[in-house]
């Protein structure tokens, strides 16, 4: 089957991208290759909400409800997107999981887990950054009695009863897992190996996404040295409690390494009230917990790894290569020379404002992109 346009991946990006691409009159496939749109947002934990206000997280052609809180829970997003799809016509085929892309005379060709081959014009590739779960291993791993999981695999505290529970990471993820054990009663520790930033989500009322947004319009010097006056400022020094802070400003951190501060909702009061224990990095498993890299043990029944994860697009494209960051993320949104008529849309993570802001603009450059390509192309 040919089309004018394939979009791999029915989440917030691929969603978005498939319609802009029919807003402009192109014909279009959506595939997934889970059984429903959305299926990454289905999975994620049940206290998860949006760290970014709903304004600026609504993708192009449909805000969210009216009624929807400022910060939209797991399951409000899961019912925008699949209320997006319908407000757009849009109909994924699911369980369509692409293996690998190449070059075929006029565009590009897909094969599918299925058996299929999908052949279009332009192909956008909105499987998302977060696609493969990092899990790494440490020594004496085979040795220990406990339950290791991935964060991916964490839905809510209920299992964890009664338990000693170790997280690994400590990005927004493993705060927030952190924070939902010990609320339901379960004690709780972090393990942290490198500096890291936290702001708080909101102060004084205001969201510090939008202040993130402002300031990244400044020079990048004054944007900084202002990220770095509000954190210390509003945050403060953590090291007494076992955190180091990065030298380097929220902002800069975010635009040169991609990685996201921690939004605190509250886990850091938790650690300020020594609720949850903070620990170094780990250096081994023993039979009944953690030992770490200070030389302290401590038992743990469970260790959640919030350890992130890896786009893993490379997978996609056998034979051709991809112009990747340190990351593993597409330097660009649109493809150039041997990836010509290839659109990454869902990749960029060194944008202030969060994810589905860039998600949002850059499903409308693609689309506008693939118009004009597809106008100046021989049929």
């Amino acid at each position: 089957m040919r089309s004018d346009a394939l979009v791999i991946g029915a989440g917030p990006a691929g969603l978005a991208s498939a319609a802009c691409l029919r807003q402009r009159g192109l014909q279009v496939q959506l595939i997934e290759r889970g059984a429903q749109l959305a299926a990454s947002w289905r999975a994620h934990y049940d206290r998860l909400h949006l760290h970014t206000v709903k304004t600026e997280s609504a993708l192009p052609g449909l805000p969210f409800p009216a009624a929807a809180p400022r910060y939209v829970s797991r399951a409000g997003v899961v019912d925008y997107l699949a209320a997006y799809a319908v407000h757009h016509g849009l109909a994924p085929q699911v369980g369509e999981e692409a293996l690998a892309i190449v070059p075929a005379a006029g565009g590009w060709q897909t094969s599918t887990a299925s058996g299929r081959v999908l052949r279009a014009r332009t192909v956008v590739v909105a499987t998302g950054a977060n696609r493969w779960p990092n899990r790494p291993s440490f020594a004496g791993e085979a040795g220990f009695r406990g339950r290791i999981l991935h964060s991916g695999d964490y839905r809510n505290a209920l299992p964890f009863a009664r338990q000693r529970v170790l997280v690994v990471g400590m990005g927004n993820t493993g705060a927030e897992i952190a924070l939902d054990l010990v609320e339901h009663g379960i004690g709780v520790a972090i393990s942290v190996r490198a500096p890291l930033n936290i702001v708080h989500r909101d102060v004084l009322g205001r969201p510090t996404q939008l202040t993130s947004i402002a300031l990244a319009r400044l020079p990048h010097a004054w944007g900084d040295a202002a990220a770095r006056v509000l954190r210390d400022l509003t945050v403060g020094d953590l090291s007494r409690y076992g955190l180091k802070t990065s030298p380097l400003s929220p902002l800069r951190q975010l635009r040169e390494h991609g990685k996201t501060p921690v939004i605190d909702v509250g886990t850091l009061a938790r650690i300020k009230s020594r609720e949850i224990a903070v620990h170094p990095g780990i250096d081994r498993y023993t039979a009944h917990g953690v030992r770490f890299v200070d030389g302290t043990d401590a038992p743990f029944d469970a260790v959640i790894l919030a350890t992130g994860y890896a786009a893993g697009i490379e997978k996609l494209f056998p034979g051709t290569e991809l112009a990747l960051d340190r990351n593993g993320m597409p330097v660009g949104i649109v493809g150039r020379g041997p990836l010509q008529g290839i659109y990454f849309v869902g990749f960029d993570i060194r944008q202030p404002g969060g994810l589905l802001r860039t998600i949002a603009q850059q499903a409308q450059q693609v689309a506008d992109e693939i118009v004009a390509a597809t106008q100046t192309a021989p049929r």
